[in-house]
């Protein structure tokens, strides 16, 4: 147990302890060696490194330097990622055998290991983390402190002003003033639905109940999102802090968070938060002499898409089937065991600390006029910079795509991007000058959803996209309502048979009725949401749907069953790349000579189509 006095010791002496953290000014004689020990970088053996460093370091005996793991830097295309400060030295791609060569070199005789460095898109090599492009436009709210502090150590969130939020509030802020301030800011949900966060914390303070609830949503399942996961390894007790926050503003001495089996690191690093906290004192019965008494527990998830909608999530926590309830009553009223729960999800939670301290003036002075703060996202497909972006609200997509993420690979061009996984919709090239927030993204089909921004390029095929998320939302659906249970399945069937070739005219208006009354009769957000990718695909995209029904071909050559593949000869260099790597001997041909394709022989792999650098096998 530690008093409020012993905290904010603890804060003072570690801020100046670890200031060359953030300040490669800082005076100091130490060196950090930051390794990101997230998810991505943990793959990539991550800890072997952290391993290795301290181990060469112990054997050679040098002393000041620490080896620090962290959480997500962001440029996970890099990983794993080692920063040294304060010199604030950026190596990509880092490797266990590379240990030795950068302690000797770097911290040892303060030569800079070179081939180690990143490259940026233009290939310029860039020593320092703020000098790539993929940093410059970003701006890191909830993702603060990741890439920052060790996740695992509560010393370090105190000292960069961990838990000072969580004072302010007990000692000079009543609830009212507390919610009053969230509302202030126009911090709108971050789970994908973007409803105002203070009036969901006012609905459940006004709710009438001898027992209330706050519920931390970390269920995220869509398909290539990881920002939630990314927050609770990089920065768990931001997490605490905040649902403590608002279990004070809305009188709840309990919390849960609900968060998949399947993200260990996460699991084990939230725990350890809670454990630490509680060890502190922070977490437990009148925190602080205030009175005020809060705890908190991890709930497991199995990994049912379904158990991200609030109420499937609380049907799960009670330990039943994750199936959504009907609303009204909303769980404001009605939710946890009966009781009113307040539930947002993890990177909503994780502004509340800042909104605090900071004031709501100031987090509403960043982005747009109802999109407030930033946005986060989960940068992925066909794009060179795949990683975690933290961006005001308004950027364009574009500027995420191209700046940030610098832009396509391999020479392609860009076609679309999906935002918000299953639920969401296409933008296309036409729309790539959209403000990316809740109002603009909705007024072209598309949503804002929990953050996934999958990025697509011109080899993709728009009807077997919608087939693909379609597949996903029929093994997910929970089966409780016919719309969704049947409906998505006959949906699936139907884009099946167009990309086979059985497609028929009428088809695409087929699709769109069915579509709409999904939409309409579905109890949840799964199921109304669930026709989205299809109904936007058609939208911008419906002429690939008619290649696919009248001439039976799929431009992409993703949908094996239409394709016919075969070489331009005016394009083809005889450069023998498609011939060897097929498979199957299909491609015959001499060097310096047009190749020709056997298409008895040909399996439609597409192999060949990924191969050639002169595009010039189309189908």
């Amino acid at each position: 147990m530690k008093s409020l006095e012993e905290i904010n010791k603890i804060r003072e002496e570690k801020r100046k302890d670890l200031d060359l953290r953030v300040n490669i000014s800082a005076d100091t004689r130490e060196k950090h060696i930051l390794v990101c020990h997230g998810t991505g970088c943990t793959s990539s053996k991550s800890p072997k490194i952290i391993e290795n460093f301290r181990k060469i370091l112990e054997e050679k005996n040098i002393e000041n330097v620490r080896v620090i793991q962290t959480g997500c830097f962001g440029l996970c295309a890099k990983g794993p990622i080692v920063i040294i400060r304060p010199e604030d030295v950026f190596y990509a791609m880092v490797t266990p055998d590379d240990c030795a060569e950068i302690v000797e070199k770097h911290i040892q005789n303060g030569e800079i290991v070179e081939r180690l460095l990143c490259k940026d898109i233009d290939n310029k090599v860039v020593k320092q983390l703020d000098e790539l492009n993929f940093y410059k436009k970003q701006k890191r709210i909830a993702l603060k402190n990741c890439g920052v502090i060790d996740p695992e150590n509560i010393d370090e969130y105190i000292a960069f002003d961990g838990y000072k939020a969580l004072e302010k509030v007990l000692f000079n802020m009543t609830p009212d003033e507390v919610i009053e301030t969230v509302t202030n800011s126009g911090l709108r949900g971050r789970g994908g639905a973007g409803f105002p966060t203070g009036k969901k914390w006012s609905f459940t303070k006004m709710a009438k109940g001898d027992q209330k609830y706050v519920v931390c949503n970390a269920d995220e399942g869509d398909p290539g999102a990881f920002m939630d996961r990314s927050i609770l390894e990089g920065d768990p007790h931001c997490v605490v802090e905040a649902m403590m926050i608002a279990g004070y503003a809305i009188g709840a001495n309990k919390g849960y968070i609900y968060v998949r089996a399947e993200y260990p690191i996460a699991v084990e690093r939230f725990q350890k938060a809670i454990d630490s906290a509680r060890e502190y004192g922070i977490l437990g019965k009148n925190i602080w002499n205030s009175g005020f008494d809060f705890d908190l527990e991890i709930r497991l998830g199995a990994g049912a898409f379904v158990c991200g909608e609030e109420t499937a999530l609380l049907e799960s926590i009670e330990g039943r089937r994750g199936q959504p309830r009907l609303k009204p009553p909303f769980p404001a009223n009605e939710g946890l065991f009966g009781k009113p729960t307040l539930i947002n999800n993890v990177e909503t939670y994780a502004n509340i600390t800042k909104i605090i301290l900071n004031g709501a003036e100031w987090y509403a002075s960043i982005g747009t006029e109802k999109s407030k703060g930033t946005k986060v996202f989960a940068l992925g497909g066909n794009v060179n910079n795949i990683g975690l972006v933290e961006v005001p609200m308004g950027v364009t997509l574009r500027e995420i795509v191209f700046d940030i993420g610098g832009g396509i690979p391999n020479g392609k061009k860009f076609k679309a991007a999906q935002t918000g996984g299953p639920s969401g919709g296409c933008i296309t090239e036409e729309h790539l000058d959209t403000p990316i927030d809740y109002e603009s993204l909705q007024a072209i089909g598309s949503m804002m959803g929990s953050g996934g921004l999958i990025v697509m390029d011109d080899s993709k095929c728009m009807v077997n996209l919608a087939k693909f998320y379609l597949g996903f939302t029929v093994d997910e659906s929970c089966g409780k309502c016919t719309p969704c249970r049947i409906g998505t399945k006959r949906l699936l069937e139907m884009l099946e048979k167009i990309t086979d070739g059985k497609g028929e005219d009428g088809d695409i208006e087929k699709l769109e009725r069915l579509c709409s009354n999904i939409q309409k009769a579905s109890v949840c957000g799964l199921g109304q949401t669930a026709p989205n990718p299809v109904m936007s695909t058609i939208k911008y995209f419906r002429e690939e749907y008619r290649e696919h029904i009248d001439h039976k071909q799929c431009r992409a050559g993703e949908c094996k069953a239409l394709m016919k593949l075969h070489i331009d000869p005016e394009a083809c260099k005889g450069c023998g790349l498609c011939k060897r790597n097929c498979p199957v001997d299909a491609i015959s041909g001499d060097v310096k000579q047009t190749h020709v394709i056997d298409e008895e022989k040909c399996i439609k792999c597409g192999t060949c189509i990924n191969k050639c650098p002169f595009h010039a096998i189309k189908s």
